[in-house]
């Protein structure tokens, strides 16, 4: 709940000193886990770009049965539409 006089916990010095640090995952180099890390998880603009490619030519794929997704897909093309 909050306290109602402007403090707030995720703001405060005591987490800002915490700051975590991920490996991007394009590269593996060590990024700061803070909003000044302006591309997190990625290190740069170019290995997020990297990783967006690789999204958009299906070189990464998330599991799944596709015969299942193929079953969803048709039940929600036969939803009547609003227009």
């Amino acid at each position: 709940m909050p306290r109602g006089d402007g403090y707030n916990f995720f703001q405060s010095d005591l987490v800002s000193s915490m700051s975590k640090t991920v490996k991007c995952p394009q590269c593996g180099k060590a990024v700061k886990w803070v909003p000044e890390s302006k591309y997190r998880p990625f290190c740069s603009e170019r290995c997020k770009l990297i990783d967006f490619g690789a999204w958009a030519k299906e070189e990464h794929t998330i599991p799944g049965d596709p015969a299942f997704d193929d079953l969803m897909s048709q039940e929600l093309d036969d939803l009547p539409t609003r227009h």
